[in-house]
């Protein structure tokens, strides 16, 4: 499961999740941009970084990484990277924090001695395993819960942050985004499972809840002919929409989307 991928893609679009996370909700977070930046002649690059904006510079940087299985040379990458960001970034931020996100404790590396001293001022780390679940838990808390959920438990989870999306999320665009995420989670949880498949576990239609969909609608590129349709063809065939889903969704024969897409 492409687990970085998914927690940039969640902390770039709706850094609230972040701060949630951290135990940090009251945190401004229109005050950062979640980047991930290349460092450069090296190998590195940090997963992500939470930098302030100019007139916040007063206010600490985040480093963030996601670690969900073992290895020893961690530690050594992570600050590595973090004193090579202060030497080419240069920051005016006084202070910093390094936040790992592991699934579970078993998969931590043995932080050598050589690291204590900046366990305390500037560690911190996270098991998503061991965050106790609280009814009260915010939506944000319960999307990351979602990544390390047991199988059996994942369908009737996204089921339940899907409706509660629908239902606290008055912004159409991020509940959109929301709802996309927890889709992203469920089929990457779930690889050998079709679509019709996975849309019948969480008794929705993901199809048309996706952005690619979405924003054909609002421009009208739903109404009439096949002709104003060969882009959104493409690009539901791209992102792994089959002929046939297309054609359905669209309402077009099928041999009318086989000709588009070679017209492509």
């Amino acid at each position: 499961m492409k687990t970085d991928a998914i927690f940039y893609e969640i902390f770039k679009e709706i850094p609230n999740i972040f701060f949630e996370l951290i135990g940090q909700p009251n945190i401004n977070s229109n005050a950062y941009e979640f980047t991930a930046p290349e460092l450069k002649q090296t190998s590195l690059r940090l997963d992500g970084v939470f930098s302030t904006r100019q007139e916040f510079s007063n206010e600490p940087l985040y480093f963030v990484e996601t670690q969900f299985y073992k290895d020893e040379e961690f530690y050594d990458r992570l600050f590595t990277g973090i004193f090579l960001y202060f030497s080419q970034y240069r920051p005016l931020n006084p202070d910093w924090y390094a936040v790992v996100i592991y699934d579970r404790r078993s998969n931590e590396a043995t932080l050598p001695p050589r690291y204590h001293a900046l366990v305390e001022p500037h560690l911190r780390r996270f098991y998503l395993n061991e965050v106790e679940e609280a009814t009260e838990e915010s939506l944000g808390v319960k999307i990351v819960r979602l990544v390390v959920a047991s199988q059996p438990r994942t369908g009737e989870l996204a089921k339940q942050l899907v409706n509660r999306a629908r239902e606290e999320l008055t912004d159409s665009l991020i509940q959109q985004k929301v709802i996309e995420f927890i889709e992203t989670i469920v089929v990457y949880k779930f690889p050998n499972m079709s679509r019709e498949e996975i849309e019948a576990m969480l008794n929705i239609n993901l199809l048309r809840e996706t952005r690619v969909y979405q924003e054909a609608k609002q421009e009208g590129k739903l109404e009439g002919r096949l002709e104003r349709d060969v882009e959104l063809v493409t690009k539901l065939l791209q992102k792994g929409f089959s002929i046939q889903e297309v054609a359905d969704l669209l309402e077009l024969d099928v041999e009318e989307v086989r000709k588009a897409a070679r017209e492509q």
